[in-house]
């Protein structure tokens, strides 16, 4: 998978939820921190949201807000008449948090600027319509339309923090040299890469591809090589029932001992017991998927 689909993957926990919620004129609520992301499209009148910072952000039809790491916030209607919003929540893994999403601000806003994100806006309008009437297929459908949404609000979010930041993951990920090794890394973590391998599959030398690429993701190409292998480690311990010794071939390491010595330190307990342990986690959570408010 690509970078962003492999950081969305590692991170989620169960099945995201929705619902779409009618705004009298005296409406407020006060939002606690939430373990996940969260997002919301007003569809009708206007909303207004107060994140962290206490800066209120005015939301019109079309406009959309993105809360990746789950903060607190106040959500209000904003005008004297009657508004009507759509929200999402996806429920992300806090514990190991992948550097992406960590480089992205607390809040995103995103306005409903013509031609700007015609698949965002694209995305929106089809979760109104399977929120908007009982049909047939909602309960496979609406699932599978906020996994799209997710990625688009993201996409999104990272081609505007880029525009503010002259380094950091929204920046690597549009940089073509770094963007070729991350994707490397992603498609074939099990090669025998190094330094210098990994530059030359950038086009750099070694000595200008590692200074480039720590600058722009925050840590050294190795660093985050063994990361990502760990991480690609403990996902197929949740999710698989294959030996120990191919979670190693599979995660880059030669042999089951060097993985297991890898695997305790970075995780702190072995790689059996952590499999034992969140095999039950990863089997998702059950629970509606849309609903009105």
């Amino acid at each position: 998978m690509d970078v962003l689909s492999d950081a969305i993957s590692a991170m989620r926990v169960g099945r995201p939820s929705m619902s779409l919620t009618a705004a009298d004129p005296s409406w407020d609520m006060k939002v606690q921190p939430f373990e996940g992301a969260r997002f919301y499209v007003v569809t009708t009148g206007g909303v207004r949201v107060t994140g962290p910072d206490e800066q209120a952000i005015p939301l019109e039809p079309g406009d959309a807000v993105l809360f990746p790491h789950g903060a607190a916030h106040t959500l209000a209607n904003a005008t004297d008449d009657s508004a009507q919003f759509l929200s999402g929540d996806y429920r992300l893994d806090q514990a190991r948090p992948h550097p992406l999403f960590q480089n992205l601000p607390d809040l995103v806003s995103l306005p409903a600027r013509e031609g700007r994100y015609p698949s965002l806006q694209a995305s929106i309008d089809l979760l109104r319509g399977e929120l908007g009437e009982e049909m047939y297929g909602r309960d496979l459908v609406l699932p599978a339309l906020l996994d799209v949404l997710l990625v688009h609000l993201i996409r999104a979010c990272l081609i505007e923090s880029a525009g503010l930041q002259a380094t950091g993951w929204c920046v690597a990920l549009h940089d073509e040299v770094i963007a070729r090794s991350l994707r490397a890394v992603h498609e074939r973590p099990a090669d025998p890469w190094t330094v210098e391998s990994l530059g030359a599959h950038a086009g750099l030398s070694r000595a200008a591809f590692a200074r480039r690429f720590t600058a722009m993701v925050g840590q050294p190409p190795l660093t985050y090589l063994t990361w990502w292998r760990l991480t690609t480690a403990a996902r197929l311990l949740q999710a698989t029932d294959i030996p120990l010794s191919a979670v190693a071939q599979r995660s880059g390491y030669g042999s089951a001992y060097a993985f297991a010595n890898a695997f305790k330190r970075e995780y702190g307990i072995s790689a059996g017991r952590y499999r034992q342990q969140h095999r039950t986690d990863h089997q998702g959570h059950g629970g509606a998927v849309g609903g009105r408010n």
